[in-house]
């Protein structure tokens, strides 16, 4: 990763309404070289901050308009602004008031009458990891934009990542999941099959059934897809996703072939909704299954050993409130798609022998469900 360019200007925004002090500090911060704006009122400090994100903000504790915590709260809120650092300027030194200032989200305290060196040194470290910061959602958005680059090479696929992404957050969300979760679901969406980017056209693309060298290629793209993901810290909690997605409880799956509680929650959500996606999508070879014949494929599966069934049960218990709420959806169509019918779905490990009692699932048996 490039070095981030630290004592290169950054973008200030003073937060203050008394015009004296505000333009002292602008004098200061202006001797080093940063673009400085000040803007008196609260609702225009977070309109600024929104419209043309600031390297760092500068508030006075009681000014504009005594709001100086409240700014700093919603800036900290705002999933646009959170990562912008606040310094939060005072004449006073109440701890109180300090305490109110770490609980807002500010990452610094400077008190009147500055001290130059101190201002300046403090603001460097700030804006140093402000870019530091920014570099790594650079990279995160690279990767983002992989994953609809793969997505776009196979025209069968096309919504698939965003719509993966909704399913497996509303199935998150009605399970109790935290926002960290959540967030880890919907980019999960996007980058679970990040790792075909390693797999040759002529595999990805095979009209027909992959053979056992082709396969092992194909169940590869999971861990490859892993260690895309491995150097950035933001994405620790999608890692697990990208990795599992093709693991079967009963350790049928790859690529690690784990077992029941080892194979991670958000990994197996992800898996639930992806095989839905597959089913109740229109491909070349097939017609878009009903929503009720997807669930039957997956109750079928919970029957093997293969997914949880309280976690299925789940998903259709939202699904089917979606679909009272808003209404039946048309399936997801694929127009461009012209793939023959022995196109289908190769990645998927071979599945077990079957019970003869036991529901049988309305697929080809070599269909791909991913």
């Amino acid at each position: 990763m490039t070095e981030p360019i630290v004592h290169a200007p950054a973008s200030i925004l003073i937060a203050d309404d008394d015009e004296t002090s505000s333009l002292f500090l602008k004098r200061l911060l202006t001797r080093e070289g940063h673009n400085v704006s000040i803007v008196g009122t609260a609702n225009g400090v977070l309109s600024a901050c929104s419209a043309n994100p600031p390297d760092l903000v500068l508030i006075d504790l009681v000014a504009p308009e005594g709001l100086g915590f409240e700014i700093c709260r919603q800036l900290k809120e705002n999933t646009a602004t959170r990562f912008i650092p606040v310094v939060i300027v005072t004449s006073q030194s109440d701890k109180q008031d300090k305490l109110k200032g770490i609980d807002a989200g500010a990452d610094e305290f400077l008190s009147k009458p500055f001290d130059a060196p101190e201002l300046h040194a403090r603001i460097r470290s700030l804006v140093r990891l402000k870019r530091y910061t920014d570099d790594l959602e650079s990279a995160e958005a690279v990767l983002l934009g992989l994953g609809a680059t793969i997505e776009a090479r196979d025209p069968c696929t096309r919504g698939h990542c965003q719509r993966l992404a909704k399913y497996a957050t509303t199935l998150g969300r009605s399970l109790g999941l935290d926002d960290s979760d959540l967030s880890a679901l919907d980019r999960g969406g996007f980058l679970h099959d990040i790792g075909k980017i390693a797999v040759p056209d002529a595999v990805l693309l095979k009209e027909g059934k992959l053979d056992p060298q082709e396969s092992r290629i194909m169940q590869e793209h999971p861990v490859v897809g892993d260690a895309l993901c491995a150097g950035l810290n933001s994405l620790k909690s999608v890692r697990p996703i990208v990795r599992h997605h093709h693991e079967r409880l009963d350790g049928s799956g790859y690529p690690d072939g784990l077992k029941n509680t080892e194979v991670p929650l958000l990994a197996q959500i992800v898996s639930i909704v992806d095989i839905f996606d597959a089913l109740t999508t229109e491909r070349p070879y097939r017609n878009a299954r009903p929503h009720d014949e997807a669930f039957d494929v997956l109750s079928s599966e919970a029957s093997r050993g293969w997914r949880d069934r309280a976690l299925i049960d789940a998903f259709a218990s939202v699904a089917r409130e979606a679909s009272r709420r808003d209404g039946p959806q048309p399936p997801a169509r694929n127009p461009e798609a012209s793939r023959p019918p022995d196109a289908a779905a190769r990645d998927a490990p071979p599945p077990p022998a079957m019970n003869p009692a036991a529901p049988r699932p309305r697929w080809p048996r070599d269909e791909r469900l991913d």
